[in-house]
């Protein structure tokens, strides 16, 4: 599953602009007066002002081994968010390594480092070394009949997880992070899994999709 472009809430439009912008190094594609849109790699992200916004759980891909230079990247910002004392989580199942943070809007920001998934094109990291957004989290009341509907409508698959508290769906090159909003919370943090609208463009096996959570139901439709 390839995430083509991720739209997603912000309380602090302007705050979140010049994080991700200026601090960080984002290129910005466009800019309006409740929303801007970012390169992300081969994806783009957006975020659109709402006042009834809650937090998101969102992934980028960074090239292999680069886990280390991506800490000092963003410490140069702001304190990377540890499990057990460590800046850098080994998520050996998934042959991945990965970093967390708070950007503006205290969303928990990862940046994924999967083994062989692509190597770094230079020595210093930046924005620049950004591949795509590689998952997005999604908060829901049951999670089977959310898997269902994905693996009937567009034969995304069970990654890892269960139909039950937690499922990663799709594979590799992106995720949704699935999980029961009652008995799961965000990791690396102890943050309550609050439902989060989202609005998703992705290709999967040569078709390309959309994807519309409103905080209580799917839309999908085919592009």
């Amino acid at each position: 599953m390839k995430i083509e472009r991720l739209t997603i809430k912000t309380k602090k439009l302007k705050e979140q602009l010049r994080f991700y912008k200026d601090r960080l190094g984002f290129e910005l594609i466009s800019y309006h007066e409740k929303s801007f849109l970012l390169k992300a790699g081969y994806s783009e992200l957006c975020l659109e002002y709402d006042e009834h916004f809650t937090p998101y759980h969102l992934a980028f891909h960074i090239p292999d081994e680069t886990e280390e230079e991506a800490v000092k990247w963003i410490e140069n910002e702001r304190p990377v968010l540890k499990d057990n004392g460590e800046k850098i989580i080994d998520f050996s199942n998934w042959k991945a390594k990965s970093v967390y943070f708070y950007d503006e809007d205290h969303n928990i920001v990862e940046l994924i480092s999967r083994r062989d998934f692509q190597k770094s094109k230079s020595a210093l990291f930046s924005a620049d070394s950004i591949i795509g957004i590689a998952e997005i989290g999604l908060s829901v009341t049951e999670v089977e009949p959310v898997f269902r509907k994905l693996r009937s409508d567009c034969l995304l698959r069970q990654y890892d997880g269960d139909l039950e508290n937690f499922c990663a769906i799709g594979d590799e090159e992106g995720l949704l992070i699935c999980v029961n909003q009652h008995h799961k919370k965000w990791f690396p943090t102890s943050d309550k899994a609050k439902p989060a609208s989202i609005n998703l463009d992705f290709q999967h096996r040569g078709e390309h999709f959309n994807l519309i959570y409103d905080k209580t139901s799917i839309q999908l439709s085919e592009k």
